[in-house]
């Protein structure tokens, strides 16, 4: 095979017409440069300068690959470069696994800075509940991904991550405008009657529902379900009924009106999550960028943890 040091000795040869001149400016001794030639002419089978007593003289064989050499090269410290860059963490593919809420409310922002940052990196953007990118993590399909888990609602991490808290955000009930719960500290108990717009079955918003509202002596009766919490606002909005969202999930618009649960706060817990073995430098820079987002994006209804 070729050697890519060989070859860059050969052009530098080539280009200056001297042994010792080519070994000053590559910083070998013009013996090194003389066995890298003779190693060169081995490889290819070819002899490629005429020595003379005081001078060289390149074949056509040494012109046509210091010709063709350097461009090949150029492509190399090019290449040396790219990877320089990947493992210095300022290029290179970074895959983000989020949900909803966080993408509208968090994702943005921390990618707006991860762009700024890193303007040569290829960034992509896949977005599910907990329990179907936390696989995607564990494969290496995912760098790191954006979950959460709810008072109530306990859950345990696989040990193969490295888990981070973002951010604790309450969850509060939301009611339509002109509620008689709208002027009052609400307590879970004063809702027994209402119906109620849950998230699909199954999910951990839903159960934390069910099982607050089992504390308190009753089943919550589920009038309509949606994962998207704009959907939940538009409906309770409507009058036709009332939701339990976390902060996250809620804006203030004219229609709704959201606080906490008196006497039960309850809260979401955010949290980013990389496997620990992943070596991609992007890493570290997407846990910091979420990080300060989370730390600048605590509000009246979110804190850090």
């Amino acid at each position: 095979m070729l050697n890519p040091v060989h070859l860059r000795t050969l052009v530098e040869v080539v280009k200056t017409g001297s042994f010792a001149e080519a070994a000053r400016r590559l910083g070998y001794t013009s013996s090194a440069v003389s066995q890298q030639i003779s190693a060169f002419e081995r490889a290819v089978g070819v002899t490629l300068f005429e020595r003379e007593a005081h001078s060289i003289r390149p074949a056509g064989a040494a012109l046509m690959i210091a010709d063709r050499g350097g461009e090949l090269l150029a492509a190399f410290d090019g290449f040396e470069h790219e990877v320089k860059a990947m493992v210095q963490g300022l290029r290179g593919r970074l895959r983000i696994g989020t949900f909803p809420t966080a993408s509208a409310r968090v994702v943005p922002r921390a990618l707006a800075r991860l762009s700024a940052d890193l303007p040569d990196a290829e960034i992509r953007l896949d977005e599910a509940e907990p329990d179907d990118v936390l696989p995607l993590v564990l494969t290496g399909e995912l760098d790191v991904a954006l979950v959460y888990a709810y008072d109530l609602v306990p859950r345990t991490w696989p040990e193969e991550l490295t888990v981070v808290p973002l951010l604790d955000e309450a969850l509060l009930v939301m009611v339509p405008a002109g509620h008689p719960a709208a002027k009052n500290n609400v307590r879970i108990e004063d809702l027994r009657g209402e119906r109620w717009i849950a998230s699909r079955d199954g999910t951990s918003g839903a159960t934390c529902l069910t099982r607050l509202c089992a504390a308190a002596g009753f089943a919550p009766r589920i009038a309509f379900r949606s994962n998207d919490y704009e959907v939940v606002q538009s409906l309770v909005a409507a009058g036709v009924g009332v939701a339990l969202v976390p902060a996250l999930g809620y804006r203030a618009l004219p229609g709704t009106h959201a606080m906490p649960l008196r006497h039960r706060p309850l809260r979401r817990h955010v949290h980013v999550v990389h496997r620990t073995a992943n070596t991609n430098p992007l890493v570290r820079d997407a846990v910091s960028a979420l990080r300060e987002v989370c730390e600048n994006a605590v509000g009246e209804h979110t804190s850090r943890p």
